[in-house]
C-alpha cells in the first residue's frame, strides 16, 4: 500500500494488531513509547552522522542503504502511530491545528527564506 493509497487509521490498526498479537500492549505506555521513538530517531541519525549533504545524497543512491533509511523511518512512524493510538490522539486533526498555529508564528512575509525560531520574529 503506497502513501497516496493509505489512511492514518489503517496504519494505526496495523501497528495495534501487531502489538495485540504479541501481547505487547502492556508495554506500550506513553513514556516507554516516547523512549522508543527517541531511540528510533537516534538510529536514523546514525546513518547521517559526520556526513556532508553531498555524502548523504551519494549514500541514498545505493538501494540497500536507502532501504536501511526507509526501515528506520518506518520504525519512527510505527512509534508515532502507537503513541497517538495509546493517547487517543487524532494525528490528522492535530497536524491541521498545529499548521494553523505555525502559520501564525511564521508568517510568510516575515520568515520567507529565513530559518530563525519564531521568537526571533516576535520582537
Amino acid at each position: 500500500m503506497a502513501d497516496n493509497e493509505s489512511k492514518i487509521q489503517e496504519m494505526k490498526d496495523i501497528v495495534s494488531a501487531f502489538a495485540k498479537e504479541r501481547d505487547w500492549e502492556k508495554f506500550h505506555n506513553p513514556k516507554d513509547l516516547g523512549i522508543a521513538l527517541s531511540i528510533e530517531v537516534s538510529e536514523l541519525m546514525e546513518h547521517f552522522r559526520f556526513k556532508s549533504n553531498e555524502e548523504i545524497q551519494e549514500f541514498l543512491k545505493d538501494a540497500e542503504k536507502k532501504k536501511e533509511i526507509s526501515y528506520e523511518l518506518a520504525d519512527i512512524f510505527h512509534a508515532v502511530l502507537r503513541i497517538s493510538e495509546v493517547c487517543n490522539i487524532d494525528l490528522s486533526e492535530s497536524l491541521k491545528e498545529k499548521m494553523v498555529e505555525a502559520r501564525k508564528k511564521y508568517p510568510v512575509e516575515k520568515v520567507k527564506g529565513k530559518n530563525e525560531k519564531y521568537t526571533h520574529y516576535s520582537k
